[in-house]
């Protein structure tokens, strides 16, 4: 950490970091704190205020009163779209310093957070701000006898708990677009990883966004998490993780009829016809699959390949993951960083042997990795595996650098195989026939499927999943911001 920012060091300087409730910097209540490790080092990177039920409920009640009294939820939306603007130019203000920050508490290599993460985050407030300027809060709607219409209105406070592997990228997809609809919303970050969560706050509130209508409450997921999802006080609930953390959450807010948004898993599939590319297709999935340390849900892991190519395709994937650098998030050549724990590096080892030992043929070992001078970082060799497609490595979200090749030469049946997953993100499609690439992608059953490419992402096209990978709407679309808008009916007799 010798080359960390002077801001950065000022940020994390004020420890225990406090929690930013009704606009004011928090320490919990209890006095507890948690530890947030640098995954690249082993070692300790700041200790944070861990709130739970009472920091949750105090988050609530300033929300709800922002919502109710700041102004922000009926100020004219060009007026908010002003003050996200601003957001959105702070950020790329203090894109450097959010970048390192992102890269010390994931372990992501710095350039894919300063390339991708925080200017995406940065372009989602833009975006929500100028969608919401232009979508009508009035509709008129033509019913013999009387004068009716639909009027738009925010629902007030929303919760989000987001994950650990993209915590900057996904605080701009979920809350852009509550907030420029005029919600006030309660952010709960990973534990893992909740430092680019409090900055955004910080910025936030140098952008004029109102007191309480941007809170942030750190802890443990099963005590600040939980009470969030149990909380009556909220109109709309987001979650992003695992499905089976996502089946509780959904449960928590059914018994207060508070609607769930879920960004759930996945075990994405790409699928690679004979008529390709095949060094430029295998590098494209090796950088995918290994992109963040593999910790992205909806990203390749399952490779099928058309047989007559397929010796060819493991040759030139396992020579490309093979060389790519594996090391700390700061070091500029770095193409692999670490996974965010000792805890996720056990259980992609643990997925590696369990698959293994159920039959699954090695093609490139992966394992743990040694990183000279950071020999405590959480780092693991990217693994290649083939077999059966019933292998549990074949099956499962593993959330780490690990693909699973498997064969076909039939159309119907690939799609079948694919199809066979009760996942449902994001799959992709390899080929030089358009027809073929989007006759295969309309069947492949996900929420999105892309055609020679994979992991794109773009402002204005829906992104979400189905299945086991998620409900109640996605992100990133115009559909997003209607998810956070009421429809509310406005009737009057004609005489």
């Amino acid at each position: 950490m010798n080359d960390v920012l002077p801001a950065v060091k000022t940020f994390l300087a004020s420890q225990p970091l406090k929690m930013f409730i009704g606009g004011r910097w928090t320490e919990a209540r209890s006095g507890k704190t948690f530890a947030t490790l640098d995954p690249g080092e082993g070692s300790l990177l700041a200790n944070v205020f861990a709130g739970d039920a009472v920091e949750v409920d105090a988050a609530v009640t300033a929300a709800q009163e922002a919502f109710q009294k700041s102004g922000w939820a009926t100020m004219p939306v060009n007026d908010r779209a002003v003050i996200l603007h601003r957001l959105a130019d702070l950020i790329d203000k203090h894109a450097e310093i959010i970048s390192q920050i992102e890269s010390l508490d994931v372990g992501k290599p710095r350039s894919q957070a300063a390339a991708f993460d925080v200017p995406h985050s940065a372009q989602s407030f833009r975006y929500y701000a100028d969608l919401a300027v232009h979508t009508r809060r009035r509709e008129p709607i033509a019913v013999s006898g009387f004068d009716a219409r639909t009027v738009r209105l925010p629902y007030g406070v929303c919760g989000f708990i987001f994950p650990w592997n993209f915590p900057f990228l996904l605080v701009g997809w979920g809350v852009a677009p509550a907030l420029a609809a005029g919600n006030t919303v309660v952010i709960k970050p990973a534990e893992d990883t909740p430092l680019s969560t409090l900055y955004f706050a910080k910025l936030a509130e140098e952008a004029g966004v109102p007191a309480g209508v941007v809170n942030v409450v750190t802890g443990l997921g099963e005590t600040a998490g939980g009470a969030l999802s149990r909380h009556p006080g909220l109109k709309r609930m987001s979650f992003t993780g695992s499905p089976e953390v996502g089946r509780l959450i959904a449960e928590a807010c059914g018994r207060n009829l508070v609607p769930a948004k879920l960004e759930l898993g996945g075990k994405g599939a790409a699928v690679i016809f004979d008529d390709v590319n095949i060094t430029a297709v295998a590098d494209a999935l090796a950088a995918a699959v290994t992109l963040n340390a593999g910790q992205v849900c909806c990203t390749a892991t399952r490779w099928l390949v058309h047989e007559k190519v397929r010796d060819e395709f493991i040759q030139r994937a396992t020579a490309t993951m093979s060389g790519l650098k594996i090391g700390y998030g700061a070091m500029a050549d770095t193409n692999i960083g670490p996974v965010v724990s000792e805890k996720q590096r056990a259980r992609v080892l643990g997925y590696l042997d369990k698959g293994v030992k159920a039959g699954a043929k090695l093609l490139l070992a992966g394992g743990r990795a040694e990183v000279k001078g950071h020999e405590h970082g959480f780092y693991l060799k990217p693994a290649l595996l083939t077999g059966d497609p019933g292998n549990i490595c074949a099956r499962d979200e593993i959330f780490g650098p690990v693909a699973y090749v498997m064969t076909f030469k039939d159309e119907d049946k690939v799609i079948e195989l694919v199809n066979s997953s009760p996942y449902g993100l994001a799959n992709s499609v390899w080929s030089n026939d358009l027809d073929r690439a989007n006759r295969v992608a309309e069947k492949l059953v996900a929420g999105n499927s892309w055609i020679n490419a994979h992991n794109l992402f773009a402002h204005g096209i829906p992104y979400a999943g189905c299945n086991l990978s998620g409900c109640g709407g996605g992100v990133l679309g115009p559909e997003t911001l209607a998810d956070y808008l009421r429809n509310q009916s406005v009737v009057r007799v004609l005489a």
